[in-house]
């Protein structure tokens, strides 16, 4: 028998049928007509090749078959139930769950590291897993084996759900003896020496230069281009911390996202200072896959991150 072909609710009909043991009283309960019950036994009969319910001192007795089949109906009835049901909602309070999140260190340590203090500070049954852009590939994100992928992308697979974070603009990280302080404009910046930070996207990042030496650009130096100019970069890194130990040299300038250096300013005896030119906003983003968007927890951790994140100041 092809279970396609099986009007499945006969299933329900029967299970009450065999309960009131009434043509009747079962169309009742059922909100059907008598002769829709009728119409429905006879079906259940065709379909099991037994009269199920036949009539006995008045009443619609079971037969063996049927009587046989009433708890394996029940049981099938209850996981149907179970199945449809609305999933409940998450609650981090009594919830015992790992979230894996893929941040450089920009964002793990301006957004993602608070956010996980204040949650851990307040349940404590989640656990938090903190990845690297290099530890995540695309299939990573697809499977749904990491929950967020939070960065600066420049190109993402159309099939992921998205929103955006923050935008932020840059300014100058450098020591407070650097000369640059004494006049703040394009022509000092570009006699300046440079650390150039960049991470976007996810996996292992290319060189920045290349045999010849010449220079990729960045979100920074693309600015600089479109002014027709370029400044003298001494030092390329991946990791926007590196920036406030080299930052220690008052030769060097680190040109930085505004909330990433208000951090490092407050920790370490550097200073902030403006860009002196237009540098287009960045735009940071998270990203998930389309398995975990209907995921209770899922939903919960976009919601609250999205919140905190607009506490994050940039000014």
């Amino acid at each position: 028998m092809n279970i396609r072909n099986v009007d499945l609710n006969l299933l329900v009909y029967l299970n009450v049928l065999i309960d009131e043991q009434n043509v009747s009283k079962a169309a009742n309960k059922l909100a059907l007509t008598q002769p829709a019950m009728s119409n429905a036994l006879k079906r259940l009969r065709d379909l099991f090749d037994d009269p199920l319910l036949v009539r006995a001192a008045g009443n619609m007795t079971p037969t063996a078959k049927a009587l046989s089949l009433k708890p394996e109906i029940e049981a099938l009835l209850k996981m149907a139930e179970a199945i449809t049901q609305p999933s409940d909602l998450f609650d981090p309070t009594d919830a015992q769950v790992t979230f894996r999140i893929m941040a450089n260190d920009y964002l793990e340590s301006t957004l993602v590291a608070p956010f996980i203090t204040e949650q851990l500070e307040k349940y404590p049954g989640l656990n938090f897993d903190v990845l690297s852009p290099s530890d995540v590939n695309l299939q990573d994100m697809e499977k749904g084996t990491i929950d967020l992928a939070i960065n600066r992308f420049n190109g993402m697979p159309r099939s992921f759900h998205q929103a955006s974070v923050w935008r932020d603009n840059y300014c100058c990280l450098m020591h407070p003896n650097n000369r640059y302080l004494n006049k703040p404009d394009l022509q000092s910046y570009l006699a300046a020496q440079h650390i150039w930070v960049n991470r976007a996207g996810w996996g292992a990042e290319a060189a920045v230069t290349n045999k010849s030496g010449s220079q990729k650009l960045g979100w920074v130096d693309e600015a600089l281009w479109q002014l027709e100019q370029t400044r003298h970069i001494r030092v390329f890194t991946r990791h926007y911390m590196v920036a406030s130990l080299l930052c220690q040299s008052a030769k060097l300038i680190a040109t930085l996202p505004r909330r990433q250096a208000m951090l490092l300013a407050k920790h370490t005896d550097l200073v902030i200072s403006p860009v002196p030119f237009q540098v287009v906003p960045i735009e940071i983003k998270m990203l998930w896959s389309p398995l975990l968007h209907h995921a209770s927890p899922h939903q919960w951790l976009r919601r609250e991150l999205l919140n905190f994140a607009s506490t994050v100041a940039d000014r």
